[in-house]
């Protein structure tokens, strides 16, 4: 059967069994990480919700209490998951937002890229001695990320005015940037854009916006199980070359700013820095 756009998570995980598989995804309280969620546990996997408010999820008892937005909570997330789980075979780095309001966190970085990028870099470098030898990370990037690359002279836009689509871009850029240096590390990772799903991630974005951003993508919006079938294509499907841009479950063509080897290394230095916290697999 041939994958693309109308592709449902539930026909890419058809006759797939993942019982003894853990899998961690951020952000799963609802939208795409809740429907990642429920499909890898309709096929047995045991998986851990990492999301703000750990009640939302149906099985509270997994869930573990993650904001991206707080480095300390992050650094806790990790302590907790690495204790309870010796290994992980799926991390899906889910959670985002997009073209929000300016917005500084606890730690004084830019909210989306707080959010989109490093509080998912740390995690994933708190996580790493626990990946299986086989396991993949799943990085949700975005066609947002054509819009720019690093604004390298002020990326937490902190003396140039404040471009809430400029900083969602290379938020974007990023997660693409550090699938990349993963795979530069032996790590098994794709960065995926799972199309235009109508979830809660539009909610700062007025009608003409929304519209402009279905239009600049030349598509309507995908529904939650099509949406969620691409991350989960990237996640179990054999023979994807290792750091691919994915979209529509299919192998596509990111920007050039995205894949720049000197891009790369340059970022990844930088989200070290960031962070507070080198990388060691």
């Amino acid at each position: 059967m041939a994958f693309g756009r109308a592709t449902t998570a539930d026909e890419v995980l058809a006759g797939i069994d993942l019982h003894g598989k853990v899998a961690i995804v951020t952000g799963a309280s609802s939208g795409l990480g809740g429907e990642i969620v429920r499909v890898l546990r309709a096929h047995g996997a045991d998986v851990v919700a990492a999301v703000r408010d750990p009640s939302r999820d149906e099985d509270t008892a997994s869930a573990v209490e993650l904001d991206l937005a707080s480095l300390d909570s992050v650094r806790t997330a990790g302590e907790r998951l690495t204790a309870r789980l010796p290994r992980i075979d799926l991390l899906f780095n889910n959670a985002g937002v997009m073209a929000t309001p300016e917005a500084r966190t606890i730690d004084g970085f830019e909210l989306q890229m707080a959010t989109n990028h490093l509080g998912h870099f740390l995690l994933t470098a708190l996580l790493a001695p626990s990946l299986a030898p086989d396991a993949r990370v799943v990085n949700t990037t975005s066609l947002g990320h054509m819009i720019t690359g690093i604004v390298w002279d002020d990326p937490h836009f902190r003396t140039n005015p404040y471009d809430k689509w400029r900083a969602y871009g290379q938020s974007k850029t990023a997660n693409i940037l550090f699938t990349r240096g993963l795979v530069d590390r032996d790590v098994t990772a794709h960065a995926v854009h799972p199309g235009a799903v109508d979830t809660g991630l539009t909610r700062h974005l007025e009608r003409e916006e929304l519209a402009f951003v279905e239009q600049a993508s030349a598509q309507e919006s995908k529904s939650l199980q099509q949406g969620a079938a691409s991350p989960l294509w990237a996640a179990i499907a054999a023979g994807i070359p290792n750091g691919s841009y994915i979209a529509d479950c299919q192998v596509a063509e990111p920007a050039a700013h995205a894949i720049d080897p000197v891009e790369v290394d340059a970022f990844w230095a930088w989200s070290e820095q960031q962070v507070g916290r080198a990388f060691r697999a």
